[in-house]
């Protein structure tokens, strides 16, 4: 193969889980040209990724369901003149795309028939309890291509590093000084699932704890949807803290989750990226499976707490188990705290 196409445009989490799917491709096909379609969003994710030569970035074509959006992606993925495409998703209408464009070797993911346009599928099995960055690695597997070894990884730009450690010097903060409590998250394009939010009075009362045992200043981070969690953790919290919510890009956040003793938060893209550009985190689970959708690195960079339940069959598309009660059914800050302890 000489020039490569992965499609896979959202969202921050997903688009991580396929990084070791990228991986292999680059292992076995050294020389080739590869590019990967992603939403214009989340491309900076990716723009150092060593094993890409080019980014697409998709603006609104990123969903391509609507017939003036499909023959656009088309035509956008079409100019690349692509000999094979690996489309780690469930979209048929990815699927249909990629035969519109003539891209000779089509090999995707087939879930419920959706996959019916590639040359090679890998099926999915939505009741099979597996971790997502597996099922995309199946479509290596489909043509013989060693997955041994991989994990999610996602470089730290250059220039978010930069501007992460001019921030720590100015604000006179060690590495290691701060813990990166994030109490948000949960809302993607097309899906809100807030459900997976731990209590922000929980995260409150951990971070104090932590941070008494670490000798560590409290840092909140958030986007405008998590407004609401930010003010809650903060009136919680019976000691001051850093506020860097709406501050920073994903890129910096991520150089300043690694310099951090822990970063802490739920079910979310942040803590994925976080954990793949090589900060420790702690992942707190409840209504979703860590079996399906934990940071998939190296145990001792990344662990999450969760306490088993029965969850709706084929993943987050099932939405939140109906009667989910964090009090009730979620992790206690005692559980939480202990497994914080054992990663810093």
């Amino acid at each position: 193969m000489k020039r490569i196409l992965l499609i896979k445009p959202c969202c921050i989490g997903d688009v991580i889980f396929a990084t070791p799917l990228l991986a292999a491709l680059r292992r076995a096909y050294p020389n080739a040209h590869i590019t990967w379609a992603v939403n214009t969003s989340i491309a900076p994710v990716l723009y150092e990724h060593p094993h890409l030569n080019a980014v697409l970035e998709l603006g609104e074509s990123a969903n391509p369901a609507a017939p003036c959006r499909l023959l656009g992606f088309v035509r956008q993925i079409g100019r690349l003149g692509a000999d094979a495409v690996f489309v780690p998703d469930r979209s048929r209408w990815y699927s249909l795309a990629t035969r519109l464009a003539r891209i000779p070797m089509r090999v995707g993911l087939n879930s419920g028939g959706r996959g019916f346009a590639y040359t090679h599928k890998a099926a999915v099995q939505p009741e099979a309890i597996r971790h997502e960055a597996e099922v995309y690695l199946d479509l290596a597997r489909l043509l013989g291509i060693p997955t041994d070894g991989l994990w999610a990884f996602a470089p730290l730009s250059v220039q978010a590093a930069v501007q992460a450690e001019r921030f720590l010097h100015e604000a006179h903060l060690a590495h290691g000084g701060y813990l990166v409590i994030h109490p948000g998250g949960g809302v993607n394009v097309g899906m809100r699932l807030i459900e997976k939010r731990w209590p922000a009075e929980n995260f409150a009362a951990l971070a104090e704890r932590l941070a008494e045992r670490l000798k560590a200043q409290i840092a909140v981070i958030g986007a405008a949807s998590d407004r609401e969690a930010v003010a809650r953790f903060k009136a919680a919290l019976k000691q001051p803290c850093l506020d860097w919510s709406e501050r920073f890009s994903l890129a910096e956040i991520a150089a300043l989750a690694v310099r951090a003793a822990l970063y802490i938060g739920n079910d979310n893209g942040v803590g994925h990226l976080a954990a793949a550009a090589g900060a420790k985190v702690l992942m707190i689970f409840g209504p979703t499976d860590p079996r399906r959708y934990a940071p998939f690195v190296p145990p001792e960079r990344a662990r999450y707490a969760w306490r088993p339940i029965a969850l709706p069959k084929g993943g987050v598309s099932g939405g939140a188990p109906r009667h989910f009660d964090w009090a009730r059914d979620g992790v206690s800050v005692e559980e939480a705290f202990a497994i914080a302890c054992a990663l810093c």
